[in-house]
């Protein structure tokens, strides 16, 4: 298909983590996959010389906005209006070869058409994820507390990002360039409406206090520099 409708308020809702290039590159890819009505291949390479962005920032959007499946990097919404696309223009098909109507209204081919004018589609909402209730199948990393993950999981159920395992290796690899632990990142993600983490956007004054409190702690206690036993606690458990 070579036609799908942009909704401005929920592209910008879904992407504002992305920088310039990451947006780039993931508009590229909604254009590749309606044009090609399939997955995204696995290849990055090959992907990356088709739509002319750099491999690492291919890779970062498709773990971050796709699902990877073992035929392909999958786009829940994309595949939906692709699906109704196709029944639509089925359903024109039908209509024209039944005669039509004598007026032949706007979306509706003629019976000489093979597919559905731009109008056919008017009534598909373009979303950049799928907008339907996503069920949590994640387990609940290891050393996250209940609260930031919670949290964590409503923030990206709100942007209508999946909670894939996938989202959360990409984070904790992030997590680990920027010399933090995925649950100061997670943290950091929620208190700054991220639904994505890269290493190069923290400084050191963008950690959390609580992050770097819980941090010096642990770094004392592997040091030996502060008493161990139940007189130790974490700040936010």
């Amino acid at each position: 298909m070579h036609y799908y409708q942009f909704n401005i308020g929920d592209y910008k809702a879904a992407t504002a983590h992305l920088t310039n290039e990451e947006d780039l590159a993931y508009r590229r890819l909604l254009d590749m996959y309606y044009d090609s009505e399939t997955k995204i291949p696995l290849d990055i390479q090959w992907v990356a010389r088709r739509i002319r962005v750099e491999a690492s920032v291919i890779r970062d959007v498709l773990n971050d906005m796709f699902d990877k499946h073992d035929d392909g990097w999958f786009h829940a919404r994309c595949q939906e209006v692709i699906v109704a696309y196709h029944a639509m223009a089925e359903k024109n098909r039908a209509n024209g070869k039944m005669g039509g109507r004598k007026k032949n209204p706007v979306g509706n081919p003629l019976a000489t058409d093979t597919q559905p004018i731009a109008k056919a589609t008017i009534n598909y909402k373009l979303e950049t994820i799928n907008h339907k209730p996503i069920k949590n199948t994640v387990a609940q990393p290891i050393g996250v507390t209940d609260t930031v993950w919670q949290d964590w999981v409503k923030l990206r159920k709100e942007k209508r990002a999946a909670v894939t395992q996938t989202a959360i290796n990409g984070i904790e690899r992030e997590a680990e360039k920027a010399g933090v632990s995925l649950q100061v990142a997670l943290e950091t993600c929620c208190e700054r409406g991220w639904t994505g983490f890269k290493a190069d956007w923290l400084t050191n004054k963008s950690l959390s206090k609580t992050g770097q409190t819980n941090q010096a702690v642990m770094s004392g206690l592997t040091r030996g520099l502060v008493g161990g036993g139940n007189n130790v606690k974490l700040l936010g458990n």
